[in-house]
């Protein structure tokens, strides 16, 4: 498909939103109003507001390499602090997905230039469950386990920058969430990882890890 023909795409598609709600980018075009902050891989299999059915303004996303959540990273961070802090969402949802390219450039041990970088904080996930994961039945349950653990560890990330920790502070209502996407049947998976304040960090990330590693035998 060319450039140009995205473009008569793009018009087509337009066309086809206003005939069913013709006062849908009259509206769209005062505020965005979005509850979720999706916080996903950029992998183009995994495209965020089509797989949970939202229109644009429904959800506002930041994506990038494995969903990773860095407290330098101020791409990510301010994308949270505006979510939080401007947009009054109500849920911040981390969507990691099995087969993921970017866990498994991590786990090859084979050098990809800049990316293994950022890529580190994938390979620190992994050694610091390595004993863990020594009991996975197979490559396939290790590969997937990962997936979910950087889940999870993303999860508590965004629950620890300051952007949280000062909301729940204030009585603000957010809550974090970690979900898996499965690209070979598209169904998107709950991991029961849920964090509504900075008191639960702790008991949650223990009750979600040993959920994890009980699923992995």
């Amino acid at each position: 498909m060319s450039l140009s023909d995205l473009l008569v795409s793009n018009r087509k598609w337009a066309k086809e939103i206003v005939e069913k709600d013709e006062k849908f980018f009259e509206r769209l075009e005062q505020q965005q109003k979005p509850q979720y902050l999706w916080i996903g891989c950029a992998d183009s299999r995994v495209p965020a507001t089509e797989i949970v059915d939202l229109l644009p303004g429904e959800m506002f996303v930041h994506r990038n390499v494995a969903n990773l959540v860095i407290h330098t990273d101020l791409n990510c961070l301010s994308v949270i602090q505006y979510a939080v802090d401007v947009l009054k969402v109500k849920h911040i949802i981390v969507c990691g997905h099995y087969g993921c390219g970017g866990v498994k450039a991590a786990i090859d041990n084979q050098s990809n230039g800049l990316i293994d970088n950022w890529l580190q904080n994938i390979k620190d996930i992994q050694q610091k469950y390595e004993d863990k994961m020594l009991v996975c039945k197979d490559e396939k349950s290790c590969f997937n386990t990962l997936c979910e653990l950087n889940v999870l560890e993303q999860v508590v990330n965004v629950s620890q920058t300051t952007v949280l920790r000062n909301a729940w502070a204030r009585g603000q209502e957010c809550e974090v969430h970690g979900w898996i996407y499965g690209i070979q049947d598209g169904h998107i998976h709950d991991l029961d990882i849920t964090i509504e304040h900075t008191a639960d960090i702790t008991l949650v990330k223990k009750q979600s890890l040993s959920a994890i590693f009980e699923n992995m035998l």
